[in-house]
């Protein structure tokens, strides 16, 4: 056990030995000790991990230059839609090629179905956004297209 732990432990105790002399902070104490208390199980993992950052301000730094790249790119002020479509790629591509050189042989497929996969799903992102597009232009004529496509497919051919 960690000498932080040890310590934060006795905090927690002294907070409920001495719980009943705070009078009208007594209500806010309790709700502390169950947050703790449901949060106890991951509270001190950044310390029995190697190299896990201590706060999750490197997670907001390097999303942050993210979307400080893609506003710069595309002059945009809000996330670009292809951002939405393939941020899963994209942001994970960005971080890999600013921690590691990426050479031509490292963009070899070597693995088709995971690539499959992960196209499918963009796809089907895409299609999403797809429809939301013709949507908003003409939405009479897409719910009568869509409205089409229910008949055809529910009568016998």
């Amino acid at each position: 056990m960690t000498c932080l732990k040890q310590a934060y432990e006795h905090l927690l105790e002294t907070m409920i030995e001495q719980q009943e002399q705070l009078g009208a902070l007594a209500p806010a104490v309790a709700h502390f000790l169950k947050v703790t208390a449901s949060y106890w199980e991951g509270l001190f993992q950044c310390y029995q991990v190697a190299d896990l950052p201590r706060t999750n301000n490197d997670l907001e730094q390097f999303f942050g230059s993210a979307r400080h790249v893609e506003r710069r790119a595309t002059g945009r002020k809000r996330a670009s839609p292809a951002l939405v479509v393939r941020g899963s790629v994209r942001v994970v591509a960005a971080g890999a090629s600013r921690c590691f050189p990426v050479s031509a042989a490292d963009l070899r497929l070597t693995d088709i179905m995971a690539w499959r996969m992960l196209r499918q799903q963009l796809d089907y992102r895409h299609e999403g956004r797809r429809s939301q597009l013709r949507f908003r232009r003409d939405p009479q004529a897409y719910l009568a297209a869509l409205e089409q496509r229910l008949i055809t497919s529910s009568l016998p051919s």
